[in-house]
């Protein structure tokens, strides 16, 4: 590790987690004479003790002052109500958990470092990853004036020399709970480790909660303009808390275990697990009512510009102007988009089980699907069907058609 000498003493504002990476740079730092000013950012609602011991994990690695800053209605009215909104799902099956939530720990750092006249900024992302490009692209455009410093990318650290470096310097950390590094926020968490590093080995069970609910239950989620605001008819004072409440549900019962592997902003592929039960129940659930409130095509073009909202968050895009546009779209798709959705939820599952809602485009008309039809007759069907396949007669009577004549040698 190269030992770099700075003249000038700077004020840092640094987006610290508590975890090993944040622990050495607060340290790292500290000891070239700079004075720093550790931030957590969290959502989701850590308990006192757990917010104590990052507090003293900072004072440890010898952080100037310490700051801890509950961004979860902000992430939530400015982010996570889009991703249900469009059922982001990264790869059919990640919702974003950690990623979503790094735009808005950046933007509170710009924040505090303006507000405070801080000389620079720091994270501890690495170089192999998504989060320095997400943090660097926030922190450059909201203060281009001041410095970005990321000591374990820029010196190329691993985790082995980070903690020999504590060590040395007689901060006291759990080594063993640092062996995976959790990010725990209000849309999930995500856990990575050695196993993550191949295409093939799971994550012990050790490294999560352990499912403690057995019996299989029965629940109902409320939606309103396809925000969940209520569980089992009970309403809530804010979405957030509806959140929760499921997160701490289905942590019980072991729900939203799984691994995402994708390509990095930065063209390699990756993989971590995660464990997010309130996300998954709710965007599924949301899914299912949609099926019954909106049209097809509305189902169809959303489903497009959901994907691709999600791929620029993802890229740490957040800021781009045209996300905007887009959620204006969404917003106004959840006009009908209310109801309750029941589900069934086992231990390591869920599954859905229906829907009731005044909007319910299945209960509008007198037609049930595949069983009796009041709005045409049979001559009026077959003439939909002699122009609906007419096309197709067009094309094949100039060309083979038929899957064995077009193989036929």
């Amino acid at each position: 590790m190269t030992k770099k000498n700075n003249s000038t003493r700077k004020k840092i504002v640094l987006a610290f987690s508590g975890g090993l990476d944040t622990c050495f740079v607060a340290r790292y730092l500290s000891d070239q004479g700079h004075q720093v000013h550790s931030l957590f950012l969290y959502t989701g609602s850590p308990n006192e003790k757990e917010l104590n011991k990052i507090a003293e994990r900072a004072r440890m690695a010898g952080a100037t002052s310490h700051r801890a800053i509950d961004i979860s209605e902000n992430y939530y009215q400015d982010c996570i109500r889009y991703l249900i909104a469009g059922n982001v799902l990264r790869n059919g099956n990640y919702p974003l958990s950690v990623s979503s939530e790094r735009y808005f720990q950046a933007y509170q750092v710009a924040q505090y470092a303006l507000q405070i006249h801080a000389d620079a900024v720091a994270h501890g992302s690495t170089g192999a990853g998504n989060d320095q490009v997400r943090f660097d692209t926030v922190l450059s455009v909201l203060a281009p004036d001041l410095d970005i410093l990321a000591p374990v990318r820029d010196e190329q650290l691993t985790r082995e020399t980070e903690i020999e470096y504590l060590k040395q310097r007689d901060v006291v950390l759990d080594w063993q709970d640092l062996k995976y590094s959790l990010n725990e926020g209000l849309w999930g968490t995500s856990i990575g480790g050695d196993e993550t590093l191949t295409s093939h080995l799971a994550i012990p069970d050790t490294s999560v909660q352990k499912e403690k609910a057995k019996a299989p239950r029965h629940i109902s989620l409320n939606f309103e303009n396809g925000e969940c605001v209520g569980i089992n008819q009970s309403r809530l004072h804010r979405p957030v808390e509806a959140i929760e409440a499921l997160n701490n549900l289905g942590k019980a019962y072991g729900i939203g275990m799984d691994y995402h592997t994708g390509d990095t902003i930065i063209g390699e592929k990756g993989r971590i697990a995660f464990q997010a039960p309130a996300a998954l129940m709710i965007i599924k659930s949301h899914h299912l009512l949609e099926k019954h409130t909106l049209t097809r095509h509305q189902l169809q073009w959303k489903s497009m510009i959901a994907d691709w909202y999600g791929h620029m968050l993802h890229e740490g895009l957040f800021m781009e102007p045209v996300m905007r546009d887009t959620e204006r779209f969404l917003d106004n798709t959840q006009q009908h988009v209310s109801g309750e959705v029941c589900l069934e939820i086992v231990p390591k599952g869920f599954r859905l089980l229906g829907i009731q809602s005044p909007y319910d485009l299945m209960q509008s008309s007198e037609n049930q699907y595949g069983e009796k039809y009041a709005g045409w007759n049979a001559d009026d069907i077959k003439g939909f069907i002699k122009i609906y396949s007419n096309s197709m007669k067009n094309y094949y009577a100039l060309h083979t058609h038929g899957t064995k004549d077009k193989n036929s040698k």
